[in-house]
């Protein structure tokens, strides 16, 4: 496993030989002159060990000691010093660090130093990991329903949990499709090892790559230090890639690579390097429309299509719910102090009659929001939002009454998409990116029928 080391101190020199010496063992070594620039180079790398000096100019060991304990309190400090008293080193510990190492210093001993300190961080990531699973597995408890399409689901989880198969789940946005893939992890054949997951979307293009691979130092700009990829981080457990369908062309042909031999190359290094990773992708895109436009790679697509796990949408599993939100407020209100023991009748009618377009997501949002609103232990219908009545189209109910016909279609139409996106816009509070994103669309086709239907986002925000 590759540690993270970061050496304080204002002398170069010391920074250099510290550096040279530890990354003989296979250690990424990062330096900084100062305190406040160590407390900089911590918010935006993952370091397992700071090895600092007693005494610098503005902020010194002591004050960078108690703002690491503050601010990151897992992580281990070895104090350095060339006034080694007693003193020193006991105040040290007392204000929690690990060890300390004076000045001048032997390597050997360093390096034993060092070594306690990272099985030490070391030890402390394993209790974080499994605790984070324990956690997990609670969460399979969200796996919530008794409906015959959510019914397959479950049963396609148990057939293929143990195996090693690579998982394609599809579905809307908001379905679920990340819990099911930690549900399948938490209780596989990998559980004890780590989940990782990926959002191929939200990650700029042109950092994808090292994202799931990783680089080497100097391979670009920026580029100051060697990085694990998602793919290494994930080895010997699952990884878990989101959105899957807007991974770009010249990445498609890398991951496949990947997943087909085993074996990846770091961003800037031409060595191979061997990965067993169990991979669940999940996209709620037509893969095979976008095959079909050149838009994603066949052979990609049927090596992801091992296991497919298609995901119902909330409206086709109208009987889930009652027994959903009902979860939601428990775990809700008790987070919020607050303890409801059931919804009204009329509050589930009106839920039950409502089309979900965020799905899952969306009833969680909408619950959450009950809980706050509510004064009593029964959330009743005047404590759902307004949106889930805006209109019969919104709420799953007849669009035109029985044995009538629109005189003019495109109006008509034209009124169901506006009713769909003011409820979405609703639910976001304006934001439009996640009104989007519940309704299932691209930003740029909402905002393109937010200009047509003539909607102003800022008349509706409330």
């Amino acid at each position: 496993m590759t540690h993270n080391v970061l050496v304080v101190d204002d002398e170069p020199k010391l920074c250099d030989l510290l550096a040279s010496a530890l990354s003989q063992n296979g250690i990424v070594v990062f330096t900084a002159g100062n305190g406040l620039h160590a407390l900089k180079v911590l918010e935006c790398e993952d370091i397992d060990l700071v090895i600092s000096d007693w005494r610098m100019p503005g902020m010194d060991g002591p004050q960078l000691l108690a703002e690491i304990k503050s601010r990151f309190p897992q992580l281990p400090v070895i104090v350095m010093t060339a006034y080694s008293t007693v003193k020193n080193a006991v105040q040290s510990m007392r204000n929690g660090a690990f060890d300390y190492i004076a000045k001048p210093f032997d390597i050997d001993e360093l390096d034993i130093t060092v070594n306690k300190a990272l099985q030490f961080r070391d030890i402390l990531k394993d209790n974080q990991r499994m605790r984070a699973e324990l956690d997990e597995h609670r969460q399979i408890d969200s796996l919530i329903g008794d409906s015959p399409s959510f019914r397959r689901v479950l049963h396609a989880i148990d057939s293929v949990r143990e195996s090693n198969a690579t998982i394609l789940l599809t579905g809307e946005s908001g379905t679920g499709k990340e819990m099911v893939a930690r549900a399948i992890h938490t209780h596989g054949n990998r559980a004890d090892k780590p989940f990782v997951a990926v959002n191929c979307a939200a990650i700029p293009e042109g950092l994808l790559e090292s994202e799931m691979f990783g680089h080497r130092k100097g391979a670009f700009t920026g580029a100051v230090a060697d990085r694990v990829g998602r793919f290494q981080q994930a080895d010997k457990g699952t990884l878990f890639l989101d959105e899957i369908g807007e991974m770009p062309l010249a990445l498609q042909a890398k991951i496949l690579r990947a997943l087909q031999e085993r074996v990846i190359e770091p961003v800037g290094d031409p060595r191979e390097r061997k990965v067993d990773v169990r991979v669940i992708a999940a996209t709620n895109k037509n893969l095979l429309d976008a095959v079909a436009n050149k838009e994603f790679r066949e052979d990609l697509y049927y090596r992801l299509n091992v296991f497919p796990i298609p995901l119902p949408a909330l409206r086709e599993r109208v009987e889930d719910i009652a027994p959903l939100a009902r979860h939601f407020a428990h775990t809700l209100g008790a987070a919020a102090g607050k303890r409801f023991s059931s919804f009204s009748p009329q509050a589930l009618q009106a839920m039950a009659r409502y089309s979900w377009p965020g799905n899952i997501r969306e009833l969680q949002n909408c619950v959450e929001r009950a809980t706050i609103v509510a004064s009593g232990a029964v959330i009743e219908e005047e404590d759902l939002p307004a949106y889930l009545f805006a209109s019969s189209s919104a709420d799953g109910g007849t669009l035109i009454a029985e044995g009538s016909v629109p005189a003019d279609l495109e109006a008509a139409l034209a009124e169901v998409e506006k009713t769909y996106i003011l409820a979405a816009l609703a639910q976001s509070n304006g934001v439009q990116a996640a009104a989007a994103q519940l309704i299932g669309i691209s930003e740029r086709s909402f905002w393109y029928r937010l200009k047509k239907l003539g909607i102003h986002v800022d008349k509706i925000v409330r």
